[in-house]
């Protein structure tokens, strides 16, 4: 069946950035499909949900057949069982796309870049990954770029530690504040004078969204870096949020540090915490990305004020009373 231009399916559509990019595809006028493991959410959304595992090739098939784009954002909570199920996942959807000629996006990420290639990097900056997270985001990408040899097209916008209103697998939920709870604390990773790079998720699908409103300009293995949030001295996200819940609340939220050596006690028993611990070097070293590309190409990008970005995801959090738009990838 020959795609239709302007539908496309997104895996992963409940987490964070998946429920993002399939938000604003569709008030972009697109046709969104959404693939879930769970119940279908009945709520009239716009968007139509499908019952399916990505681990089921013949299920993602079904999902994809007639989308030009397939949005791959995909990512298994808490990072458990990384290795057993990215890659698995990640074929089933290149599969699809070779098989329908849609268009992959996939979100990336810092991971696949390895101390060689610090403190500044750009699309094509070596990738020597330093972790076990790192060298499967190296082989995702290297899988892609393969596809786009056969004739699949791909689009990968890698940007930095996500941060935004619905909660997942980000260092903003599970590390510095807590979902549905008053912020009493900041627990800040980092260390005093580190740079440290974060993206608005809500900043990324714009991005994505407007790339692939050019997608017949791109090549057939495109890749663009987002400057994002950079933090210079560690402390404007900390202090963000400490402006944000002050103004809130009246009350200024106490600035303390992360408890990485009760991390370190607890990682061999709790998956999500060793998955943690080994990204530690994000925290203790400066790390930048060069977005001159993004630029040339798309002539901006899009970029909302760090406060404004904070209170959305505090809100969105029920970090002020409301319940927590819950997030599952």
């Amino acid at each position: 069946m020959a795609s239709e231009d302007n539908t496309v399916l997104v895996l992963g559509a409940t987490g964070g950035i998946g429920s993002e990019v399939a938000r604003q595809l569709r008030d972009a006028g697109w046709r969104v499909r959404a693939m879930t493991r769970g119940a279908v959410p009945a709520t009239g959304d716009g968007i139509a949900w499908l019952r399916g595992d990505a681990m089921d090739r013949q299920a993602v098939a079904e999902a994809a057949r007639g989308c030009a784009v397939i949005v791959h954002a995909l990512n298994p909570p808490g990072y458990k069982r990384w290795p057993a199920l990215v890659l698995p996942m990640l074929d089933n959807t290149i599969a699809a796309a070779e098989a329908g000629g849609a268009t992959i996006v996939l979100p990336g990420s810092v991971y696949n870049f390895g101390p060689d290639a610090f403190p500044l990097l750009d699309e094509a900056s070596p990738q020597h990954p330093a972790t076990r997270k790192g060298a499967i985001r190296k082989e995702m990408e290297s899988r892609l770029e393969a596809a786009s040899r056969r004739g699949a097209r791909v689009l990968v916008v890698r940007a930095g530690d996500f941060f935004g209103p619905s909660t997942g697998n980000n260092w903003f939920s599970q590390g510095l504040v807590k979902p549905g709870r008053p912020v009493g604390t900041v627990s800040d990773p980092g260390r005093a004078g580190v740079g440290h790079l974060w993206s608005y998720l809500p900043d990324v699908a714009r991005t994505m969204v407007e790339l692939l409103a050019r997608r017949d300009r791109l090549e057939a293995f495109a890749c663009f870096h987002m400057a994002g949030h950079w933090d210079a001295d560690g402390t404007a996200m900390c202090g963000a949020i400490q402006r944000v819940v002050a103004r809130r609340t009246g009350i200024t939220p106490r600035v303390v540090a992360f408890p990485w050596r009760l991390l370190a006690l607890a990682a061999p028993f709790v998956p999500t915490f060793r998955e943690l611990r080994e990204m530690r070097y994000l925290w203790e070293t400066p790390l930048r990305m060069d977005n001159a590309r993004l630029l040339a190409f798309l002539g901006r990008e899009p970029h909302t004020p760090l406060d404004e970005a904070v209170e959305a995801t505090l809100e969105g959090m029920g970090c002020f009373g409301a319940m927590p738009r819950a997030a599952t990838a």
